[in-house]
């Protein structure tokens, strides 16, 4: 259950924003009918401020804080997952280097030899 306290700053920020969203809506609506003969680009302001404002609305539903729990551990696994891959790979490069390194030893030796 959400904290009350954490819900009243939530509703805060998203007043505050749609309160900035529509102050410059409305700059931009005068700027509109002051300089386009045409109706489209008022209709548009007002449209796309409506719009972020129903974004803005309607984004409590998400977490303040990002992440929710459960895309939290999808992630942490996803990581582990890498992070067994990544190191198998290392061990697999080590592998072939030694075989490498062995075998660049035996024909130095068989090289020296022949000398």
């Amino acid at each position: 259950m959400a904290n009350p306290k954490d819900l009243e700053q939530t509703k805060d920020s998203r007043t505050a924003t749609i309160k900035h969203i529509w102050a410059y809506g409305t700059g931009m609506l005068a700027l509109c009918v002051i300089f386009s003969d045409h109706p489209a680009p008022p209709i548009v302001v007002a449209s796309g401020a409506a719009v972020a404002t129903a974004v803005v609305w309607n984004s409590d539903k998400k977490s303040q804080n990002g992440l929710q729990t459960n895309q939290l551990q999808q992630i942490e696994e996803r990581l582990a997952n890498l992070e067994t891959i990544a190191g198998s790979g290392d061990f697999d490069l080590q592998a072939k280097l030694k075989q490498l390194e062995s075998s660049h030893t035996r024909e130095a030796n068989s090289t020296s030899h022949r000398l």
